[in-house]
């Protein structure tokens, strides 16, 4: 019998060999005018090797004013098609597609580099973000219609690049979640108030894209569809699963190719990623986001004193209870499926064959995002296909790979998973292959 995990997806304009996307997660890998590098293709060259159907990039801005951290590559300029085109070679070369998935960070700016130090960013509201206190202005008409020409752009760059598609990324609390959300958005303009209004700027978006590229090229786009925005308790609950419905079905007449479903009007969320959040590791790496919003150092002291832990403790992990770590937005990514007729991939958690093969004969969705549990395993797809259920060495959903991202080299950083310290630190640095220019890297190499 056929696995339906191995079977062809096909999209309006593109077709995957299987089942499985690498999500989109990266680390500072690129240079600091946006410039990709060595170091990011053998980073997607790894997943393409192990297996996976299609890459969906790490977050990629469209402007510089839009990163969240510093050392992600953009697509900001004309002149990096040709190093796209170099990445989109290399992932192809494994027989895997590669997705870009396009962004703006709005208020969520993590690590803010030189080009936004000491000023508000740009956002949907003057509010400023809940979590950490990042602060923010509210865009101008003008601002939107700048924003929305670059989205556009991004787009047609992609495409020249010989990508095969882009995703809008509308969730985990980026500029489109800011103006998505009912619990952000506090505009009086015709780009806040009703849910028409504040999904005004994405559809406005897709429309552009389509302007520029055609009804020939994918687009995706990934949406929260329930926001959770109360992480804070006071803060507003945000979206509902109806209110996304709609959204999505918005998305669907305006020329989007498929959804990508995921949770929570921020990242991290308690539900995203799943699973643990070692606070005592994060004691380690949040003092570089001290500055970078104006409760950083609240934070810090929460996760630096063990005696004011709990206290964050209850905040975070209030929602995750009763939740597993696995499938986590399975019944949201159903419903959404049942709403739309253009295929539907689920995020979270997923490293069990049964259960994506489950999930996609009971129509749930059509194929899932990975992003832990394959840098865990960046041969889980081959293990699948070799009859496990699960790997070998299965992620422990632990989260460290996500805590050490400010500081570290993105990787697995559970010791437990690897024969010895010294083989953990190989593996996080087996992706820094030195060279004088962008190379496809052999198979030996990643």
């Amino acid at each position: 019998m056929s696995d339906p995990i191995f079977e062809e997806l096909r999209f309006r304009n593109l077709s995957v060999k299987n089942r499985v996307f690498r999500s989109n997660v990266s680390g500072r890998f690129d240079n600091e005018d946006g410039s990709l590098t060595q170091t990011r293709l053998n980073w997607e060259c790894k997943f393409a090797k192990g297996g996976v159907g299609a890459i969906i990039s790490s977050y990629v801005p469209v402007l510089m004013e839009g990163r969240i951290i510093a050392g992600y590559a953009t697509i900001h300029r004309d002149d990096f098609i040709p190093l796209w085109a170099k990445l989109g070679e290399a992932v192809h070369s494994f027989g895997a597609k590669y997705i870009l998935q396009l962004s703006h960070s709005g208020r969520q700016m993590d690590l803010p580099g030189v080009h936004n130090q000491h000023r508000p960013t740009l956002s949907s509201t003057s509010r400023k973000e809940p979590l950490h206190g990042f602060l923010c202005q509210a865009m101008t008409k003008a601002d939107i219609a700048r924003t929305v020409a670059a989205f556009a752009r991004g787009a047609w760059r992609a495409r020249e690049a010989g990508l095969d598609g882009v995703e809008l990324h509308a969730a985990n609390g980026y500029l489109f979640t800011q103006f998505l959300s009912s619990g952000i958005n506090d505009r009086t303009d015709e780009y806040g108030g009703s849910l028409a209004n504040r999904a005004r700027f994405l559809l406005e978006v897709v429309a552009a894209i389509r302007d520029a590229v055609g009804r020939d090229f994918h687009v995706q786009v990934k949406l929260s569809a329930i926001e959770r925005n109360n992480v804070i308790p006071w803060e507003g609950k945000g979206n509902t699963l109806a209110d996304s419905l709609q959204v999505a079905r918005w998305c669907e007449t305006a020329g989007v190719d498929a959804l990508h479903v995921s949770t929570g009007s921020l990242f991290p969320h308690p539900l995203n990623p799943p699973g643990d959040l070692p606070i005592a590791d994060l004691a380690v790496t949040y003092d570089t986001l001290i500055s970078s919003g104006v409760y950083g150092l609240r934070n810090f002291l929460l996760f630096r004193y063990p005696l004011l832990r709990p206290i964050f403790r209850w905040i975070w992990f209030r929602m995750k209870k009763g939740r597993p770590f696995e499938a986590i937005s399975i019944e949201e990514a159903r419903a959404i499926k049942a709403a739309v007729s253009i295929p539907v991939i689920s995020t979270g958690g997923y490293q069990t064959a049964s259960v994506v093969r489950e999930g996609i004969a009971s129509g749930a969705f059509d194929a899932v995002a990975i992003a832990r549990s394959l840098i865990a395993n960046p041969d889980l797809v081959q293990q699948w296909q070799q009859g496990a259920d699960r790997p070998a060495v299965p992620c422990t959903y632990c989260n460290k790979c996500l805590v050490n991202a400010p500081e570290n080299p993105m990787g697995c950083y559970e010791q437990s998973r690897f024969s010895s310290r010294d083989a953990m630190i190989e593996q996080l640095m087996s992706i820094y292959l030195a060279r004088p220019e962008l190379r496809v890297p052999s198979s030996g190499e990643v």
